[in-house]
């Protein structure tokens, strides 16, 4: 397995990047904006494809690099569904998996540090972003933080994990890197509390300052979603009520986007095809399925997804491939959902 862990000095913040080999797809966790270059030259010397990247919450200390990681590789970018951004490729809840080439991570609802915080865990490791620190835990004061929910957490989720796995936090102040679930059991002071209410009264008189960078990044991490229309091209997207319409007229194939899991949890669209978006370009490239079928039947391609980014982007990738009549319907399933429209589960 290919694992770096990466620091940015300036607000103390780690980096996880993780593939399963050389040559092979990689994942990016709480990318930094300022370091975007680094990573994109890391994935080149590796010779990874970036593929999706994960933020572990918003973040108040830096600006996350996933809406521009995401502009440069066309990466799906994924956050726990509670995350209050406006737009993500994949939402993810308690339990669910991420997965890419050779690896998955599962993912941990821990709230405290804010309502939206998640941790991921693998077989040997977790990696803890703001909600377990090497030798304290993430504040409570902000974001919607909640001590008790943090204990909870912590004493429920985290701390039930074998006392080996290694602890990979999202900052660390000293100069620590790594750590172990036993490790904190025994030395972290925050962790020695005897009660809920004892926890609560710690966190609740550190007295600490806002992070000096809260005001700048906490609107700026909720306000990274891919535009879904392009003006000059108005007609590469469609809304739910366009979108009926056209598929009933048979000139048009529904392309679903989403993996196999996506699929399995929420449903899908009657009568659309799956093109898993991580594969999208063996589907619309030179003889793929979806190629084919438009050369052959004059069909046009109508994609969809969870949320409409990965649609947004997969119409850009069909344009540079010569399918110019490919659009994509705005807000995905989620919108089609709220307006009543027809799924088919399981």
């Amino acid at each position: 397995m290919i694992f770096r862990q990466l620091f940015d000095s300036t607000s103390g913040t780690y980096t996880y990047l993780l593939a399963s080999r050389r040559g092979s797809e990689a994942l990016l966790i709480d990318p930094v904006y300022e370091r975007v270059d680094r990573y994109m030259q890391l994935l080149d010397e590796l010779d990874l494809k970036l593929v999706k990247v994960v933020d572990t919450h918003v973040h108040a200390d830096h600006i996350t690099a996933m809406g521009e990681l995401r502009n440069r590789t066309r990466c799906v970018t994924v956050m726990g569904e509670e995350a209050p951004v406006d737009i993500v490729s994949m939402r993810v809840k308690d339990g669910d998996e991420v997965s890419i080439d050779g690896l998955t991570l599962k993912a941990m609802h821990t709230p405290g540090h804010t309502n939206d915080s998640y941790c991921f865990a693998m077989d040997d490791r977790v990696f803890t972003g703001d909600t377990l620190l090497i030798r304290g835990t993430g504040r409570t004061d902000f974001q919607a933080g909640d001590p008790v929910a943090q204990y909870e957490s912590l004493f429920y989720k985290l701390l039930t994990l074998p006392g080996d796995t290694l602890v990979y936090p999202g900052h660390d102040y000293k100069g620590d890197t790594v750590s172990t679930i036993w490790e904190e059991k025994t030395w972290n002071p925050r962790l020695q509390a005897r009660s809920v209410e004892d926890y609560v009264s710690l966190m609740n008189n550190l007295n600490l300052d806002n992070p000096k960078m809260m005001d700048v990044a906490v609107p700026a991490n909720m306000k990274m979603g891919l535009g879904q229309r392009d003006d000059s091209n108005p007609d590469w997207a469609v809304s739910v009520a366009e979108a009926g319409p056209l598929l009933a007229s048979g000139d048009w194939v529904l392309v679903d986007l989403r993996e196999t899991g996506e699929r399995e949890k929420n449903g899908v669209i009657p009568g659309s095809v799956h093109a898993p978006y991580g594969r999208l370009d063996q589907f619309i490239g030179a003889g793929g399925t979806l190629s084919e079928m438009a050369a052959s039947t004059g069909r046009k391609l109508l994609f969809y997804c969870a949320y409409g980014e990965r649609s947004a982007m997969a119409v850009e990738l069909a344009h540079e491939l010569g399918l110019a009549k490919a659009c994509h319907v705005i807000g995905g399933i989620d919108a089609w959902k709220a307006a009543g429209g027809d799924i088919t589960v399981g």
